[in-house]
């Protein structure tokens, strides 16, 4: 009775083992793809540096994943340009109705993949991400808040790209 029960745990565990959950993001880059070249993101919106900030980041998520090699343009076989589209800051809460504790910082790019003949194998518009801060009484106490909250904002958004542009439907 016991080494039945122990095949039907060994059994069940096979069976959830061999369900087909993948991780986003685990596929290779359109078109095999190997060498990439990132060109600086082009910023529309007022926050001066972001565009640098979520370049650094989308270069550092194709390094970290080892799947594809950063290089010069000349000497890649694709190249991702963007737009940082829009960035946008809403109250989350407030104090009283003249004070706000919380903001939430949204940010938006417009990304496409092209080969290095001008044919465009991967592109969306509209990949955003966003994040909360703190508001405080000192204006640049919030700046700094609204800073660090880009900052990780550039990160999350960087790895959603790089998911996006990997997944294989």
């Amino acid at each position: 009775m016991f080494k039945g029960k122990k095949i039907v745990v060994v059994f069940i565990g096979l069976i959830i083992a061999s369900c087909a959950y993948k991780f986003t993001g685990g596929g290779d880059l359109p078109g095999g793809v190997k060498s990439v070249y990132v060109k600086t993101l082009e910023n529309r919106t007022s926050e001066t540096g972001i565009e640098n900030f979520l370049t650094d980041d989308i270069i550092y998520e194709f390094t970290r994943s080892g799947k594809a090699v950063i290089t010069d343009e000349e000497n890649s076989e694709a190249v991702l340009t963007g737009i940082v589209s829009s960035l946008a800051i809403g109250t989350v809460s407030r104090h009283n109705s003249d004070t706000s504790s919380q903001r939430r910082v949204r940010l938006a790019v417009d990304l496409k993949l092209a080969g290095n003949d001008g044919m465009i194998m991967w592109a969306m518009k509209g990949i955003s991400e966003d994040e909360t801060y703190a508001v405080s009484p000192d204006k640049p106490a919030t700046e700094n808040n609204k800073r660090e909250a880009i900052k990780i904002l550039s990160k999350k958004l960087a790895e959603k790209v790089y998911n996006r542009l990997t997944d294989n439907f």
